[in-house]
């Protein structure tokens, strides 16, 4: 079933017009505005407690003072079209990506919050989805099996050091893209909530730490303004080399997962392989985003 018959199912279902809805994304979920702003996630098969989750923690988030994307609240939600989680989210005014500074505010606000006991938020699971993206993806076979050994690797590192770390409410995957601030008031909203969980806060803090070590798109002195308002640089924890490796792979196999796309996705994707295995220098790298 495309997205498009998934996105006019759910939106029948919830009552709502798709009629010439635009495409806004198209990467781990396909985001759609619909005529009355509405935009519509349309999540990949079996993310059904991952978009349970994100609403209620929507909900939990803005009645907590911390700014976050809102579900619309007159749709019962998710709505299940071929097994194929749909939600509904009222539009953010006008934004731009959140600074380093703003992140760092946000996060510490975020972390310093009691976990919600009617929540069941889960433990944070780094290497989610990161197998299925691998088994589907359009690339060297030899390159398909080092990265799952690389999962396995990092997994039984992460596994051997979770239990003795201080954990939090974390968003997940905490840069700039899904930390965003509005341009009139400069109010600072968190987005894509679908990972957020209970885990180490360091994990959050590598999401910016490595746009410095990995792919250099941050400057020290942009990284010092972070870790300045946040109180604590995650680089120099002596755990941070693991969370960095976890953090690359899952930057690498969603370029994996869009190289299926070809051109410009398929170079990507190479490129961040043979940088995680040593065939292209140092870092930081010169990654090129992906939308």
């Amino acid at each position: 079933m495309t997205d498009l018959a998934v996105l006019a199912e759910a939106c029948l279902l919830a009552g709502l017009d798709a009629v010439d809805a635009r495409l806004v994304r198209e990467g781990e979920n396909t985001i759609y505005q619909l005529r009355s702003s509405i935009y519509v996630r349309i999540s990949r098969p079996g993310q059904q407690a991952a978009a349970v989750r994100e609403v209620a923690v929507s909900r939990w988030l803005n009645a907590a003072g911390v700014a976050a994307v809102s579900a619309v609240g007159d749709i019962q939600q998710p709505i299940i079209c071929r097994n194929r989680p749909v939600t509904f989210w009222t539009e953010i005014p006008r934004h731009r990506p959140g600074y380093p500074a703003e992140i760092a505010a946000v996060l510490a606000r975020l972390h310093a919050l009691p976990v919600p006991e009617n929540l069941s938020l889960g433990y944070l699971d780094p290497f989610v989805r990161l197998p299925e993206r691998i088994a589907s993806a359009d690339i060297a076979e030899d390159d398909r099996i080092w990265l799952l050994e690389q999962i396995n690797t990092l997994r039984v590192q992460w596994d051997a050091l979770i239990p003795g770390l201080s954990t939090c409410v974390v968003h997940g995957d905490a840069w700039s893209g899904n930390v965003v601030s509005v341009l009139d008031g400069g109010r600072v909203i968190l987005m894509d909530l679908e990972r957020c969980s209970v885990g180490p806060p360091q994990w959050d803090l590598t999401s910016t730490a490595v746009k410095v070590t990995t792919d250099g798109r941050l400057t020290r002195a942009e990284y010092e303004a972070f870790v300045e308002v946040y109180g604590s640089d995650v680089m120099e924890w002596n755990h941070f080399t693991l969370f960095r490796d976890i953090r690359e792979l899952r930057m690498t196999t969603f370029a994996v997962q869009a190289a299926g796309r070809g051109g410009e996705f398929r170079r990507e994707a190479k490129l961040r392989i043979a940088c995680l295995r040593g065939r292209s220098g140092d870092r930081p790298w010169s990654w090129t985003p992906i939308n």
